[in-house]
This record gives structure tokens, C-alpha cells and sequence, in this order.
């Protein structure tokens, strides 16, 4: 393949997608250009592709870590070679939502600053991200590491937002992915903190006590007797749901102390509405909580959790694949076969 082009999974509409050479994007001023090393699969690219809200031609992907192929005029933070790791939101830091907070809400941090996107052999940072975002990963850093911090960035930021403290209880609502990533930033994060996973799957349950999780159940009474063991029958500073919907809403205010809060992270499906008491919200002071990506602060909080060590979230990839096995991988997500499922440049790169 020449160096003027490249390889990336271009969606075709819906579910479909295909690998398409496409011209390698031109680098202009304050932007990097990376060579793809690794690409997670996330819950918003599985959600795009089966809700088909990504647009023909759309390049999903933004969990990277790449290698400078290519750097613009004045930039001078990296070099040729270096590994990177990058998201593809950014807000502005200067709106009234950006002052007060709520970063990821700025209309700025809407723009994906990655062209054409993560699944594709090469990836133009844009200079906002390339000034304010990016990071140079250490040597001792797996790329299978780094690839997670933009994801456990939107974790950190929900952790941050329910109020959770030093030596409190959180259930996670969840064992795949996401609720097993939240397990281990919290016990990075908040290393006493005890953590409860909630998954029906026994095998899941298994895994997330050998991650170190307090306790693992089924959801219902069991994980009702487990958290009410771990806070003496009061109930959870904190839980987590990485499910959605209306029951797992439910579920997790059960699970819920008075005073304490719900962290939702994750769609619910189009149109669906709560339908819980809210007596059992006012009159017990608890809160529920919407959380969405991870804005700067949990980007540069995440990179030192895993630059350090603290946070190891390697052993939740469980398959990586070239680009050209797209469609294998996200069948093994959707099937409940994979946990987190990697992918590499094309073999047309030289990946795979």
C-alpha cells in the first residue's frame, strides 16, 4: 500500500460495514498525524452501528493509542516515533458550562477532533486535541493500557460526580466492560473503598472478585444481601449502572442508601421512561445522577493512574484483531463472547 493512502472501516448504513482505501489526511499546522497501534471497541460504537445513527461513510472508533508518523507546523511537544495517546473530544474551558463544570456538556467538546476516525490505519489529530490533550505514553506503558484512557476518563468522571468518599460503598450494575473498568478505577482511584458487582452471569461474577471486587452476585436478593452485608444493612454510598433502563434504574435505588446517589452509564433504549416512586427519591434525600464522557481533569487523572501502575486495565481485553476482522469482532461483543475486544492497523499495514 502506498504511503499516500490507507485503510478504514467506513460505515455503509445500519449494521454494515467495509473496509475502504481512502487518500492518508494532509497535516497541517498545530495537527499530528498517528500511525494506528491499537483501537478499542466501545458501548457508543456498538450503539451507533446496531441503532444505525452513524451516517454512511462515518469512520467510528476513538479509544486509540498511535505512533507519530507526522507532525505540523509548531508542534514541538512530540516527536517522530513517540507513542500517543489522544481523545477526540475537547471542550473550549472558557463557556458558562465549561466554568461551571459541565466540560462535557460545551458545544465545543462535540466536535470529534479525530479525522477520519479510530478504525483506520491512520488518524489526523486536530490541533486542540494535539495542544490540550494529548499524551506521550512511557516506555513501561502497554499500548493495551493506555488504549483505556478516554473510557476510564468517562468513568473517573461519574465517580467524581456521585460524591463517593474514603472508605464508602459502590455497586457496580454490570459486569461486562464498563462495569468491570469502573470496578478498577474505583479501587485505583478510591483504593478502600468496598466494591459490589451486580452481573447475572456467574462466570462475570467469578472474574470481577478475581479483579478484586468485595462481592459479586446475581441482581435481586442476592446482590441485596450482599451490599446490605457490606454497609450493615444500610445500603450503598454509590451505584453505578452500566446496564440502562428502567429496571436496572430501579434495581439500583434499591440498592441505594438514604442520601446516597445513581450514577447512570448507559443508554437506556429510544423512549423508554422511568417509573419508580419518587417519594422513594424525595423523602430519602437520594440522587440520581446523569454522567457523560470525561473531560481534561479525568483524562490527566486516568494517564497517571495507569502511567503509575495503580490502574491495570489490560486484563479486560480479551481479543484483538486486525482491522480487516472487523465485523468478527463486534459479532464476538454482541454475541456476549468478548469483554473488550482491540483492534490493530490492516494487514494491508502491516497489522494482524
Amino acid at each position: 500500500m502506498s504511503t499516500t493512502d490507507h485503510m478504514v472501516v467506513a460505515c455503509q448504513g445500519g449494521e454494515r460495514t467495509a473496509l475502504e482505501r481512502r487518500p492518508v489526511p494532509v497535516v497541517g499546522a498545530g495537527e499530528m498525524l498517528l500511525k494506528l497501534r491499537v483501537v478499542g471497541f466501545c458501548g457508543t460504537d456498538l450503539f451507533k452501528l446496531t441503532t444505525g445513527a452513524a451516517a454512511p461513510g462515518t469512520v467510528l472508533g476513538h479509544e486509540i493509542v498511535g505512533e507519530v508518523a507526522e507532525l505540523g507546523a509548531g508542534v514541538d511537544a512530540f516527536r517522530a516515533g513517540d507513542r500517543v495517546c489522544v481523545p477526540h473530544h475537547v471542550p473550549c474551558g472558557e463557556c458558562t458550562l465549561c466554568r461551571r463544570g459541565n466540560e462535557t456538556m460545551c458545544e465545543t467538546f462535540r466536535e470529534n477532533l479525530m479525522e477520519p476516525g479510530g478504525f483506520a490505519d491512520t488518524i489526523l489529530i486536530k490541533p486542540r486535541a494535539t495542544r490540550m490533550a494529548a499524551h506521550r505514553v512511557p516506555d513501561a506503558v502497554a499500548d493495551e493500557a493506555a488504549v483505556f484512557m478516554e473510557p476510564a476518563a468517562c468513568v473517573l468522571r461519574g465517580v467524581h460526580r456521585s460524591g463517593l468518599e474514603a472508605g464508602g460503598v459502590a455497586v457496580v450494575q454490570g459486569g461486562g466492560s464498563m462495569g468491570l473498568l469502573h470496578l478498577l478505577v474505583l479501587k485505583a482511584a478510591l483504593p478502600d473503598v468496598a466494591v459490589a458487582v451486580v452481573d447475572p452471569v456467574a462466570a462475570r461474577c467469578e472474574l470481577a472478585l478475581s479483579l478484586g471486587a468485595d462481592a459479586a452476585q446475581a441482581p435481586g436478593g442476592a446482590a441485596e444481601t450482599a451490599v446490605a452485608q457490606l454497609t450493615d444493612g444500610i445500603g450503598a454510598d454509590a451505584v453505578f449502572d452500566t446496564v440502562g433502563g428502567n429496571g436496572p434504574l430501579e434495581a439500583a435505588l434499591a440498592l441505594a442508601r438514604q442520601g446516597g446517589s445513581v450514577v447512570l452509564f448507559a443508554h437506556a433504549p429510544d423512549g423508554e421512561r422511568a417509573g419508580f416512586d419518587l417519594n422513594d427519591l424525595f423523602k430519602y434525600e437520594r440522587r440520581i445522577l446523569g454522567t457523560y464522557s470525561g473531560a481534561l481533569a479525568e483524562q490527566a487523572a486516568v494517564f497517571d493512574l495507569v502511567a503509575s501502575g495503580a490502574l491495570d486495565p489490560t486484563p479486560l481485553v480479551t481479543h484483538t484483531l486486525p482491522l480487516d476482522e472487523f465485523d468478527a469482532g463486534v459479532q464476538l461483543v454482541k454475541d456476549r463472547k468478548a469483554l473488550k475486544v482491540l483492534f490493530t492497523p490492516s494487514r494491508a499495514a502491516g497489522g494482524g
